[in-house]
């Protein structure tokens, strides 16, 4: 497999940090520090570019979050700054790796998305028997640095690129949901002596994310030829008529994923039959339609409630949460919801308190 190079003169480019600037600044305007690097945004796209050609970059701290959505997640949030770079390096390596990942590989991949591969897995549902769904456990704080650095090096030549990659990948903080796990061969000190984990909330580790299980996607398309097999980040899906095929798969895959250092969620690899709905990223789906989950729907019903009483204080505008429903909305409208969304703009009213 050819590596590629020279990718380094177009990375430091003033257009590709411009094209950065604009794609770290959409949905973000009215934050503060945007504003404040637009503001002086020449000087700053040139501090930048100067740092990256002279090799000054390096990246800066976290802000550290938990989100609440069915179990809790740190989020590390970058710098506005740092989150340039990261577009900028993307900018150039993703259009060359990404031709590399199988074409069911969904997340995060433009012209892909929640809403294709759950059009897929429906086409499938209505071909196949049965399903298996595979979660990867405590997928991004177990992603191996030293793995994921020599998986970059078996696509990537250029030294300048690879070295802002290590960069990113070294300045990751450390994640309190990971936790010590052996494998065979180590010792009593081998998970204490593995540097782990990458931030969820970075661009990179997103695509960082895709590559790191590219070679597992592949072993499962060509070895196993399962032609009825999607990913979503560290959600596995793979259709048959022969739940013995689907067990068999299974124990190959955890075989599979030992060198990477990964396991499957004991508690999430299961085999569904298709009729009966199954959770595919936010939606039941059945061969023939599907539902919105329950949850989905009883946690906006919360927020919508939230956003009218701000508005009706005086305490939100519109634009600070049409973006938001106008999402929901939009996730909603690809599952069979028109009574729910109905039922919950009929019963929500947004007016201002007068005086």
């Amino acid at each position: 497999m050819k590596r590629v190079g020279r990718l380094w003169d177009d990375l430091v480019s003033f257009d590709n940090l411009l094209l950065a600037f604009q794609k770290a600044r959409k949905g973000k305007r009215r934050r503060k520090d945007v504003a404040r690097f637009e503001f002086s945004l020449e000087t700053e796209l040139l501090d930048l570019q100067s740092a990256l050609i002279s090799g000054h970059y390096r990246p800066g701290s976290y802000r550290l979050f938990t989100v609440y959505e069915r179990k809790p997640r740190q989020i590390a949030a970058a710098s506005f700054r740092d989150r340039v770079i990261h577009h900028a390096l993307l900018n150039v390596v993703e259009p060359w790796l990404d031709r590399r990942f199988i074409d069911d590989n969904y997340a995060c991949r433009r012209e892909r998305g929640v809403h294709r591969a759950v059009d897929r897995y429906q086409v499938w549902a209505q071909r196949y028997a049965y399903v298996m769904k595979l979660d990867v456990a405590s997928y991004f704080p177990s992603l191996n640095h030293q793995i994921l650095k020599a998986q970059l090096r078996r696509h990537i030549k250029d030294r300048q690129v690879l070295n802002l990659f290590d960069q990113i990948i070294d300045g990751s903080p450390l994640n309190s949901a990971s936790s010590l796990v052996y494998f065979s061969g180590d010792d009593l000190f081998s998970p204490l002596e593995e540097r782990c984990g990458i931030p969820i909330g970075n661009l990179t580790s997103q695509f960082l994310g895709n590559l790191y299980l590219n070679e597992v996607d592949h072993f499962i398309k060509q070895s196993l030829c399962s032609r009825a097999y999607l990913r979503y980040v560290d959600d596995l899906f793979l259709l048959s008529d022969s739940k013995a095929q689907l067990h068999a798969w299974r124990h190959a895959i955890e075989q599979r994923l030992i060198p990477l250092r990964l396991r499957i969620h004991p508690r999430k690899a299961q085999v569904f039959q298709v009729s009966e709905g199954v959770d595919v990223l936010g939606y039941r789906v059945f061969p023939s339609y599907r539902l919105l989950r329950n949850e989905n729907g009883h946690r906006f019903s919360r927020r919508l409630r939230r956003f009218a009483a701000g508005y009706r204080a005086g305490e939100l505008d519109w634009v600070d949460f049409n973006p938001s429903v106008q999402s929901w909305i939009g996730h909603a409208a690809h599952a069979d919801t028109k009574g729910l969304r109905k039922t919950l703009f009929d019963s929500t009213v947004f007016t201002r308190e007068l005086g």
